[in-house]
């Protein structure tokens, strides 16, 4: 059994809708916990995040994870792409989970956080 289907079992674009939703949960757990919950030694703990918040706002936050969630999804598209190309198809399910699982993990805890954070 590969590996890849071990990390994600299910089609790929479902994989990539996950990603697209828990980066919305992400964005939204954020405001909530920085600007709805009347707490203020709540911090943005991301480098990228905490720069766009300094910069222009939620707004301009929305569009850096606008951002990155594109960039991540079109190399993990055009990585699956190649492998295919390559006459690995194999390669290219596994790069393009190897892509995006750490990104929806990552998104999941944090959304976790804020959660956690705006409630205690």
């Amino acid at each position: 059994v590969a590996v890849s289907r071990l990390v994600w079992r299910w089609r790929l674009r479902w994989l990539a809708a996950l990603v697209g939703l828990l980066a919305l949960t992400d964005y939204a757990t954020t405001c909530i916990a920085l600007e709805l919950s009347g707490k203020q030694d709540i911090e943005e703990g991301g480098l990228m995040a905490g720069w766009a918040l300094q910069v222009g706002g939620m707004g301009w936050l929305f569009l850096v994870d606008l951002g990155a969630v594109l960039g991540l999804l079109i190399i993990a598209v055009l990585s699956r792409l190649l492998f295919i190309k390559l006459g690995h198809p194999g390669f290219g399910r596994a790069a393009f989970v190897a892509v995006l699982v750490p990104y929806a993990a990552v998104a999941f805890a944090a959304s976790i956080n804020n959660i956690v954070l705006t409630l205690l």
